[in-house]
């Protein structure tokens, strides 16, 4: 699963996801692209189940690209365990995805194929999505 090898503090505050992309909105890679329509936290679990979707039905026939890294530690408290006593261990990892982000590109597939991988692809995320193509 994606993970920094180094990071600069080991946890972070949680915060707020506002607004929309203001980069990585457009295809910058490939010729079909996955684009976030709702802002939120995605795991690295989910991120790499809906790789394993794409790729798995591409064939591994082309290219994928995968536009979000997660960079941001959630620390989780065990359970049962009384309160105080400072912030839990880092449990996983996310990323912050803004509305209009674009997640995954694909190229080197037919349009049948990369529109039935995206659709496999955004069943494993928790936000709405939809398919984007480069306009020609």
């Amino acid at each position: 699963m994606l993970s920094p090898a180094k990071s600069k503090f080991r946890k972070q505050f949680k915060g707020r996801i506002h607004g929309v992309a203001s980069c990585g909105y457009r295809l910058g890679f490939g010729s079909y692209g996955l684009k976030a329509l709702a802002s939120a936290r995605v795991t690295a679990a989910q991120l790499e189940a809906a790789r394993r979707a794409i790729t798995r039905c591409m064939k591994r026939v082309g290219k994928v690209w995968i536009r979000v890294y997660p960079d941001v530690p959630v620390s989780r408290k065990p359970a049962e365990v009384r309160m105080g006593s400072g912030k839990g261990g880092v449990e996983y990892w996310v990323c912050r995805v803004y509305s209009g982000t674009i997640m995954f590109e694909m190229d080197g597939v037919d349009e049948s194929t990369a529109k039935e991988a995206l659709s496999l692809a955004a069943a494993k995320l928790p936000i709405q999505t939809k398919i984007v193509t480069r306009g020609i």
